[in-house]
């Protein structure tokens, strides 16, 4: 009977456990997503220079050459004098060739910079350079939204810190009080090997290695859940929730499994220490 409630006590912790490290790996996730949405909005943030109408394609060819050889741009798209006509007329529905007799609108690149170059000191650098080309005659960005990314980022990333840490910090309050409730119900074992002169480690190291093994197999079972919930969000919703690179899947593993390793270890040699020091009496008081 004995054995069969400890089955149990042992069972309920290693779900207890896989909860919280659950809760864990989602604030990676989460932290993680939240990086990777401001490094799109970012990039994905446009500079247009304007080239002028008597641009040919020797001074194209220069610009470009100019942009690839650039650490501040990703990516850059040429767009004619015709696209540009052919967006004027979709986006507002009016040819202005029809009355003008020619094509008033000048061909384009539009520029993507880098995460790192996104900021609006360095947007304004890019803006000046370009503007200094003899065949560019106007530049435009969006530069009251990168003022405004640049002041909320920093403030948006430092709330969402302190939040992550708050949830590690309850993660870890229930990991240990998890398993000193599972310790508890062995405190008359561990006072009995005290007596009979088992030193400190002796008594703690089961306790210690089959609670760490069942941290890292409640790490497991949390990496297959997040593993579920991220494909159910990804490929069912249609919604990015985690970018699948090696490297995130290699930090959020690394995170919960070293995590459920090393509350649990923390976890275990406090609870046992409890015990270890406790004498007789005060084993049936509480």
């Amino acid at each position: 009977m004995r054995k069969h409630h400890f089955r149990n006590s042992y069972l309920t912790s290693a779900v207890s456990v896989s909860l919280v490290l659950c809760l864990i790996g989602l604030e990676c996730v989460l932290l993680l997503s939240a990086g990777a949405l401001v490094t799109r909005m970012r990039e994905n943030m446009t500079v247009t220079a304007v080239l002028s109408q008597e641009a040919d394609s020797t001074q194209c060819a220069r610009l470009e050459k100019i942009l690839d050889g650039a650490h501040c741009c990703s990516s850059y798209t040429y767009v004619s004098r015709e696209q540009a006509l052919e967006e004027h007329i979709s986006s507002l529905g009016e040819d202005p060739s029809a009355f003008l007799g020619y094509n008033p609108l000048s061909a384009s690149y539009e520029i993507h910079p880098t995460d790192a170059y996104s900021n609006p000191d360095s947007l304004a650098q890019l803006a000046e350079h370009l503007q200094d080309l003899p065949y560019v005659t106007e530049v435009l960005y969006p530069r009251d939204l990168a003022d405004l990314m640049s002041n909320n980022v920093h403030e948006f990333s430092f709330i969402l810190l302190i939040v992550a840490l708050a949830l590690l910090l309850v993660s870890m309050v229930l990991i240990v009080n998890t398993i000193r409730l599972q310790i508890y119900s062995k405190r008359f074992i561990i006072n009995t090997m005290t007596l009979v002169g088992a030193t400190s480690w002796v008594t703690r190291k089961p306790f210690v290695l089959r609670n760490m093994f069942m941290g890292f197999m409640a790490g497991l079972v949390a990496l297959a859940v997040l593993s579920g919930i991220v494909y159910y969000v990804d490929f069912r919703l249609g919604i990015l929730l985690f970018p699948l690179t090696w490297q995130n899947i290699a930090f959020v593993s690394v995170i919960v499994l070293c995590s459920g390793l090393l509350i649990t270890l923390f976890a275990s040699l406090i609870a046992t220490g409890r015990y270890i020091r406790m004498d007789n009496n005060s084993l049936y008081e509480i």
